[in-house]
């Protein structure tokens, strides 16, 4: 599956959609499309079906997706420009099929951002590292199996460890092409943990907000990121 499908005429055309509803003050939370208003993915699409991403535009659901619940969480000055940034940032014929396994790994790992920092517990940290050491070989190249993904150890009680267990569901299911949904569901469920674990000390709600806001934006960069460093497929421009 090529980016836009290699038509940058396509690529063009969701851009000024998301640039006129951006303008006319319809991007929205809260809502797919209701009264000529919507979210990020309602605003393109008319509806909240991720899957047209991938017949319409040659984008994969599961970023679909990621821009929807990152849009969700962004503060409104940054949630306004977000879709733009998305779309713009994916290249017209490129390949964005690991994009998720690289985002996914860096949402668990990252030194700086990663939700390992906030595990509480040894066992937790364990269970993420072994999560992302699976996500690391399939970004190798290996294939790795449902089997694989459900023995990984991501049990346990902190919301960092139910981010990693979110995520290595999301790539079991992966593994088969008629879950699609379900995977990008549990990526939804794995990034939106990550940012509240990164509130996991947070005294008021004060201090939720803005812990959960940084998270969103640093997930924001890193995602558009990934969509301009994703290379191009064989044909593409």
């Amino acid at each position: 599956m090529l980016a836009y499908h290699n038509n940058e005429d396509l690529k063009q055309s969701a851009l000024a959609e998301m640039a006129m509803h951006r303008e006319m003050d319809n991007l929205v939370k809260g809502q797919y499309w209701e009264n000529g208003k919507g979210c990020a993915v309602g605003c393109l699409i008319k509806s909240g079906d991720h899957a047209e991403y991938e017949t319409r535009f040659g984008i994969p659901r599961v970023l679909a997706r990621l821009e929807d619940g990152i849009f969700e969480g962004l503060p409104m000055e940054h949630a306004k420009q977000w879709p733009e940034r998305f779309l713009g940032a994916i290249k017209t014929g490129s390949d964005l099929s690991m994009v998720f396994y690289h985002f996914m790994y860096w949402l668990l790992v990252d030194k700086n951002d990663g939700v390992l920092q906030y595990a509480k517990t040894d066992r937790s940290k364990e269970s993420i590292k072994k999560v992302a050491a699976l996500f690391q070989r399939k970004i190798n190249g290996e294939d790795i199996k449902a089997k694989d993904w459900r023995a990984a150890d991501a049990a346990a009680a902190d919301a960092a460890a139910a981010a990693a267990y979110a995520a290595y569901a999301a790539a079991a299911y992966a593994a088969d092409a008629a879950a699609a949904d379900a995977a990008a569901a549990a990526a939804y469920a794995a990034y939106a943990a990550a940012a509240y674990a990164a509130d996991a000390y947070a005294a008021d709600a004060a201090a939720y907000a803005a812990a959960d806001a940084y998270a969103r934006i640093k997930q924001a960069d890193k995602l558009v990121e990934l969509l301009i460093n994703a290379p191009y497929a064989d044909g593409g421009q």
